[in-house]
């Protein structure tokens, strides 16, 4: 999804991992909500089969996706249950996030609750809200990061001297992408907005660093995950 052009610089997803769960129980049916980052939508819906095979015996897998820096991408299925109280609430609920104060962009997360029937019938109006509330706490629970479209700028560095420039540059705030390694040099990657003051001050930092013995050069765009704010 983030090789397409998007308007967007910047959204809210779930920190790289495993996924993350969740579970509430309402007039005894449970209800396990599990977040996984996925980027396009077929790692979306791997998540909806590889549940249902670990769940074989729950009635419902209910699921939900946002893809997409833009959120182009919404799919939200019911799995059953009568047609609007799941899929569309769980997406309701990631799409009316807000990450930050008047703010709703979380994107590339898939949803699924697994539902555990408990013999007490909850109603349309039961079950939206369930379904509502299992995906909003998981949430609200969940590491979010912010990923970012930066200008990514390298410096070439002998091996001895990339560690500690590396750890300098992270001291002074920088966002570091992911280093390489050559046969006789290492790759710094530093990730800066796309501003030449911004630029410039990366670049002044490293020849400042490096006794002027290393040029910063910038490259191109990349998504990158940095801490929210």
């Amino acid at each position: 999804m983030q090789e397409q052009e998007s308007r967007a610089t910047s959204y809210t997803t779930l920190a790289a991992g495993p996924g993350f769960r969740h579970e509430i129980e309402i007039k005894r049916s449970r209800f396990i909500t599990v977040l996984r980052r996925a980027d396009n939508e077929d790692a979306a819906r791997e998540l909806v089969a590889g549940l249902r095979r670990e769940f074989h015996d729950a009635r419902h897998h209910c699921s939900a996706f946002v893809l997409g820096p833009d959120r182009g991408l919404q799919r939200s299925n019911d799995d059953g249950e009568p047609s609007g109280t799941a899929g569309i609430p769980m997406l309701d609920a990631i799409l009316k996030r807000e990450t930050t104060p008047g703010v709703a962009d979380l994107s590339d997360i898939s949803a699924v609750v697994v539902r555990y029937f408990g013999g007490i019938l909850l109603g349309a109006g039961g079950l939206v809200r369930a379904y509502s509330e299992s995906v909003s706490t998981a949430i609200e629970r969940a590491p979010l990061v912010r990923r970012r479209r930066l200008r990514i700028c390298t410096a070439s560095v002998p091996h001895s001297a990339a560690g500690r420039l590396e750890n300098d540059l992270r001291a002074a705030k920088f966002v570091m992408a992911e280093t390489s390694y050559g046969a006789l040099d290492t790759v710094l990657r530093v990730a800066v907005t796309d501003e030449p003051e911004e630029i410039a001050a990366a670049s002044e930092r490293v020849l400042s660093l490096t006794a002027g013995t290393a040029e910063l050069l910038p490259g191109g765009t990349e998504w990158i995950d940095v801490p929210l704010p």
